[in-house]
């Protein structure tokens, strides 16, 4: 099935066309440097942004693909969780274009796309197991089908890139956090720092507003209100790194042995991480499990993971009627 992709749930607005698995073009419009001075993402704007950029986006998604509307087999959008604003953009958009051609169009969990994202150029085999480790979420999944997700795990405060972020602001790197502190660390010691690892051996769940104050009180300890400069900041963001990884890493290992599963997906934002890629190659391998991970520009929110869930939704003959609304919370 030929299926055209359309995200819009926070600060990307993204196309794609994927051919089952095979990505026939992946166009992203990245809002980064829109929301940079503000430290993070503001809602109105981001709406604003995707409204002047979501039609030529999926005009060059089409046009990179060689293909009309005439040529696909179906739509699909993101239909939540997510800024609500955001993402009544790129439904309305759908649902015009389904009304316009008569295309079915499918309305996508935009975390199980992340997942989804694992199946990009691979071939799809369940049952598996599955991380989406991102700026708003770290959840653990055991996914028996294509639509059947059991939530296993998930973060009980700050999700893991959150916490990236935070940090980052503490020190002075700006934002987004994810990538300077990754390029910090690859130049730290991180056994210099001891920090926590919040909720290890303590099941499934997640907790890192811990380790983010752990960070903040190690700074005022040792450098008050001196700027963290130096090879002292490199080894606290390898530091910081090495914690959040430890914790990931070890939470997706007991997962694993807890379900059977010989396959395995991480997806998300933070799974662009070199550290935290590196850690989960080494974990797969010693279990002997088959790790599933996007390459790193599918990592962050992109159309290609929806195209490929919306495929799934279709072939079970889930659609989503123009009565259907965004979805902020997912039910």
């Amino acid at each position: 099935m030929k299926i055209l992709g359309i995200e819009t749930s926070c600060d990307e607005t993204a196309a794609a066309v994927v051919d089952d698995a095979r990505v026939l073009s992946s166009v992203i419009n990245s809002q980064v440097e829109l929301h940079r001075r503000y430290g993070g993402v503001v809602p109105e704007l981001a709406s604003r942004s995707h409204v002047e950029t979501i039609v030529p986006v999926v005009r060059e998604a089409l046009e990179t693909a060689g293909v009309g509307l005439d040529d696909l087999d179906g739509l699909a959008v993101t239909r939540g969780p997510g800024l609500v604003g955001a993402l009544l953009v790129g439904v309305n958009l759908a649902k015009a274009m389904s009304w316009v051609s008569g295309l079915p169009l499918a309305g996508v969990n935009h975390l199980q796309a992340h997942v989804a994202a694992g199946f990009l150029n691979n071939h799809a085999s369940f049952p598996l197991a599955a991380m989406v480790v991102s700026g708003g979420h770290t959840n653990l999944y055991f996914v028996r089908e294509p639509l059947d997700f059991e939530l296993r795990g998930r973060t009980r405060d700050d999700a893991a890139g959150e916490a990236y972020d935070k940090v980052a602001k503490l020190l002075g790197l700006g934002y987004p956090g994810g990538r300077v502190i990754d390029e910090l660390a690859a130049n730290g010691n991180p056994d210099r720092f001891a920090l926590p690892r919040p909720m290890l051996g303590r099941g499934l769940d997640f907790s890192f507003s811990g380790l983010k104050t752990a960070v903040v009180n190690l700074v005022n300890e040792h450098f008050g209100s001196e700027p963290v400069t130096g090879r002292d900041l490199n080894d606290l963001a390898a530091g910081f790194q090495a914690a959040v990884v430890d914790v990931l890493t070890k939470k997706a290992e007991t997962l694993l042995k807890e379900t059977g599963a010989d396959r395995f997906v991480m997806a998300g934002g933070v799974a662009a991480n070199s550290a935290l890629r590196r850690a989960m190659t080494e974990m797969t391998a010693r279990l002997g499990v088959e790790l599933l991970l996007p390459s790193v520009h599918l990592c962050t929110d992109n159309a290609a993971m929806v195209a490929v869930m919306g495929r799934f939704h279709l072939q079970a003959g889930k659609t989503m009627s123009l009565e259907d609304d965004a979805l902020a919370r997912w039910p």
